[in-house]
């Protein structure tokens, strides 16, 4: 399955954000082998710095030393998808300054929704900054849900465990992009977090007998 063939934005009513690098990842997936989701922030703005553009990916770099400083023995991408990890962003198209309205991430959570739905053997979500955490947290109240991640810094919010479809939800900080390097506190939590979720999907589903 390819998700740009499924998910794609026909209006662009967005207006702080560059339309011109509006992205959906266009890597063939089986859903079913998907036990972990990144979601991050917006796309690149250059396209040849996102997830799946290659190894000099900026977005490839940093999110393959996150893993690495997590205790994953990887060395690209192809072998973080290959340990059933998807990678995504909240947004579909590069921010154009620091922020992005909540506006324009509720209107892209539309996209955001269509493009999860295939995941139903998903273990942990990996939510990679307050983009992200209100991205799917749009997505649960649009279908009558209570908010995923609730309000709060990421920092006190990591103290408790939430979920999210019946799967571990981890609120985390931004790994993708030049960011990634520079505080190294949130660097040690980001670890700590991918580390958690990599743990989470090893482990053997209970059996019920109901």
């Amino acid at each position: 399955m390819r998700l740009n063939n499924v998910v794609r934005c026909e209006t662009f009513p967005c207006s702080d954000v560059r339309h011109e690098s509006y992205r959906i990842p266009g890597i063939e997936l089986a859903p079913e082998d998907v036990s972990i989701v990144l979601i991050s922030e917006s796309a690149a703005v250059r396209p040849e710095d996102d997830y799946y553009a290659g190894p000099e990916a900026l977005f490839a770099q940093t999110t393959v030393q996150a893993f690495r400083d997590a205790g994953a023995e990887v060395s690209s991408i192809e072998e973080i998808l290959a340990l059933g990890v998807y990678l995504t962003t909240a947004v579909k198209c590069a921010k154009m300054g620091y922020g992005i309205a909540t506006g324009t991430v509720v209107e892209c959570s539309r996209l955001l929704a269509q493009g999860l739905a295939p995941f139903t053997a998903v273990r942990a979500w990996l939510l990679m900054g307050d983009v992200a955490i209100k991205a799917v947290n749009a997505v649960a109240r649009r279908t009558d849900q209570p908010r995923v991640i609730p309000a709060g810094s990421t920092c006190r919010l990591r103290e408790a465990e939430y979920t999210c479809r019946g799967a571990r939800a981890f609120p985390s900080y931004l790994q993708a992009g030049p960011s990634y390097f520079i505080e190294k506190s949130k660097r040690q939590m980001i670890a700590e977090d991918i580390a958690a979720a990599l743990t989470l999907a090893r482990k053997t589903p209970e059996t019920r007998c109901d």
